[in-house]
């Protein structure tokens, strides 16, 4: 059965660990190349156009972006409320050296030290084979013991025929188990149920437990 999206609102921009949001609510941060479509995908998780803000300027978000929301895994359940952190793209964005330091060390900070942190949302365009940034991304993630969920957005760009050949492509790529990438479309809604669950059960996990098969992408 579908999650169902209660509320989902914006919560505050931070570019330092002072700023963070505070609580121990489960959070899950988001990151893939520039433009890869990470705020369509969260708008399509959430079920609310517009809350992340769509560009067609790469680059365009340079702090992490934070996002509150209440669902139910069923109806009858009670609400319950995760967090999602939107990281700055990496890859096409034109900035100075010294700010591409700055951002570095801000999303590594984050990603090292956040304790709420229960996984990662890699995010590869399935219209083409990951790029050596994106398998740098997983390395440095599954290095940093994050438990990293790829999934491979833009389906809806290929022909219907050629889905799981690119999503085969990807999970070779990135070193995953068949199976282990999540096939992805916020224009169609592919994939929003099937990441949502699993989301719902690192939510419900234990901090450290992360999930049970990462399928070859990295463990907590």
């Amino acid at each position: 059965m579908p999650i169902q999206v209660v509320s989902a609102e914006f919560l505050q921009t931070s570019t330092k660990p002072s700023e963070w949001p505070r609580g121990d609510f489960p959070e899950f941060a988001f990151v893939g190349r520039s433009n890869v479509g990470k705020s369509s995908m969260l708008n399509a998780l959430t079920r609310k156009k517009g809350l992340a803000r769509v560009s067609n300027t790469p680059g365009r978000t340079r702090a992490l972006q934070f996002f509150e929301v209440r669902y139910r895994p069923h109806p009858a359940a009670r609400a319950r409320v995760v967090r999602f952190c939107d990281l700055p793209g990496y890859g096409y964005a034109k900035v100075s050296k010294d700010e591409r330091a700055k951002w570095t060390s801000m999303i590594e900070d984050y990603l090292k030290e956040r304790h709420t942190l229960r996984a990662v949302v890699l995010i590869v365009d399935a219209r083409h084979e990951p790029m050596e940034s994106d398998q740098d991304a997983l390395r440095f993630l599954s290095g940093a013991g994050r438990t990293v969920v790829v999934a491979a957005t833009k389906m809806d760009k290929l022909a219907r025929t050629k889905r799981v050949q690119a999503l085969r492509t990807a999970e070779r790529s990135m070193g995953l188990a068949q199976g282990g990438a999540e096939p992805f479309s916020a224009e169609e809604g592919t994939g929003t149920d099937a990441l949502w669950a699993r989301i719902n059960r690192m939510a419900l996990a234990g901090p450290e437990e992360g999930e049970a098969d990462q399928g070859g992408a990295g463990e907590s």
